[in-house]
């Protein structure tokens, strides 16, 4: 089992917190190679992938910042796991370095072979919330919320 302590190693710096029992983590997801492996039964990730490569915060411009983000959560997290992905989606697009949309399919494409979709969920263009809808239910939208809850291998 991997502790803080070997985290501490792996230049995974620790970050502010006043949430007692809890101890927050940083680490740079772009950077694979430094990620531990298997060490999380779950992970969030809540409006952040959208962000990677885009340069906006700091970080270098990687138009695979989003996959490279991704392979680093899929390596963090044990077999089993559950990963809870939240990204915007609608028409597939990047706007300037703020963000991207992503399309469904795309998610589905990045995740299939390390994941099963346990379930979609999402929020419209109308502000209206569709809690474990099915995919082919989906209809276009132009600025959505989908959180895929999804299991790896």
């Amino acid at each position: 089992m991997l502790t803080f302590r070997d985290i501490e190693i792996l230049d995974v710096r620790p970050m502010a917190s006043n949430v007692s029992g809890m101890t927050f983590r940083q680490a740079d997801l772009m950077q694979s190679e430094s990620v531990p492996v298997n060490i999380c039964d779950s992970l969030s990730c809540l409006h952040a992938l959208e962000h990677f490569g885009l340069g906006r915060y700091g970080d270098p411009i990687d138009p695979e910042g989003h996959i490279k983000g991704l392979t680093s959560l899929t390596k963090l997290l044990k077999p089993g796991g559950t990963l809870l992905l939240s990204v915007p989606i609608g028409f597939e697009r990047v706007e300037f370095n703020g963000h991207r949309v992503f399309s469904v399919e795309t998610i589905l494409s990045l995740t299939k072979s390390d994941y099963d979709l346990i379930s979609f969920s999402y929020i419209d263009d109308n502000d209206d919330f569709h809690n474990r809808t099915k995919i082919v239910e989906v209809p276009e939208m132009t600025y959505a919320c989908g959180l895929f809850e999804l299991k790896k291998y």
